[in-house]
């Protein structure tokens, strides 16, 4: 099932407001950018330049995670307008995502946080609510990519997709305590749904990219929290390296990048996601003790994506541009796309936000590879 989404606070999938996903102009931030390098690149190719280390007039000035929805209704209070496209009004450039989730229409919501929505974990449960409520066919609406294909060839924006990865995808059937234990409880319903969902992946990956092809596939996994990964080493090689590695070599073959979004203190865990072919990570929280000049030196060609500290911006302009000066050295290299390490929180005014815009515009000349 495809949908244009985001996440909520709790890094859940939310529907993101339809105006936000409208395209915007190019943005002030390119006006003097290309001084001295070259010519005035569009969206994709200075993406695809930058996550290939190679010069650009500038970095992109996005926002991958967008906004938490009690910062919108403060926001809307503050100015910014109730409809229309928030990316052009803040000034930011212009991208699309696609949440491809394998949840069918009606299936059943949590009846709390946290909790499953299997019956129960017995393989004909599964199978019987996978019949009813999983895997929708087609993974796409293709009513939904009208006029896309022409407008991202000529680089209007930048278009990335999502799939729900294979720690994720299991706890929301399962629910968070219940999932972990099935690591070892229930090993064999645990292959089986993610070997279900693999499948799903490589139908949804060959129809969307008979439309278009995106620059980049996120995982949703979120399987770290702040004192690093929620499973063993063991674990990840027995249940999720298998399925990464049936579906990363068809991104490859695409000329699409993997990158897997977790929260938390990923440093732990990098090593075993560039042993199946994933390729970089976001957000990258600072919060959570992650130091991307560090995760440079060990990893020089892992991309990253996000990592400035969001609980800087509502502290005003010294501190967001001290916040901009550590990620500089770090911008300089390639690879590596700075933006909120997570939603803005809600104690950011529409104001502070605008400041950040402005100098991440600013940075993102300053920082771009030449």
């Amino acid at each position: 099932m495809l949908r244009c989404e985001n996440r909520n606070a709790k890094g859940f999938p939310r529907r993101l407001p339809k105006a936000s996903l409208g395209l915007c102009c190019l943005s002030a931030h390119t006006k003097g950018s290309t001084e001295g390098t070259r010519r005035q690149m569009n969206h994709r190719e200075r993406f695809q330049a930058l996550m290939n280390s190679r010069p650009v007039d500038r970095l992109p000035v996005i926002e991958w995670a967008s906004w938490w929805d009690q910062t919108l209704d403060r926001w809307h209070g503050e100015g910014l307008p109730e409809n229309g496209d928030k990316f052009a009004f803040l000034g930011l450039d212009p991208h699309r995502q696609l949440w491809i989730g394998a949840h069918a229409p009606g299936c059943p919501a949590p009846a709390r946080h946290g909790a499953g929505i299997l019956p129960d974990l017995s393989l004909p449960a599964y199978e019987e609510f996978k019949r009813k409520h999983l895997f929708p066919k087609p993974a796409l609406n293709l009513d939904a990519f009208t006029g896309w294909s022409e407008a991202h060839a000529r680089g209007e924006f930048i278009f990335w997709g999502t799939l729900e990865g294979f720690f994720w995808f299991p706890r929301t059937l399962l629910g968070i305590e219940p999932h972990l234990y099935a690591f070892y409880d229930h090993p064999e319903l645990m292959h089986r749904i993610n070997a279900d969902l693999v499948e799903y992946h490589l139908l949804a990956l060959e129809q969307l990219c008979r439309i278009s092809t995106p620059e980049f596939i996120t995982f949703a996994e979120d399987l770290s929290y702040n004192h690093g990964p929620m499973l063993s080493k063991e674990c990840f090689d027995e249940f999720l390296a298998p399925y990464y590695r049936r579906i990363i070599p068809e991104l490859k073959k695409r000329g699409i990048r993997a990158i897997v979004d977790s929260d938390g203190d990923v440093t732990t865990v990098i090593p075993w996601f560039q042993s199946v072919g994933i390729e970089g990570i976001l957000p990258l929280e600072r919060r959570a003790g992650i130091d991307v000049a560090e995760i440079r030196r060990r990893h020089p060609r892992w991309l990253m994506i996000g990592a400035f500290d969001k609980t800087v911006m509502s502290s005003g302009e010294a501190a967001m541009r001290a916040e901009f000066e550590r990620l500089l050295p770090v911008m300089r290299q390639g690879g590596f796309l700075p933006c909120v390490d997570h939603q803005t929180p809600p104690d950011v005014s529409l104001a502070q936000y605008r400041v950040y815009v402005r100098l991440l515009g600013e940075y993102a000349v300053k920082g771009a590879p030449r």
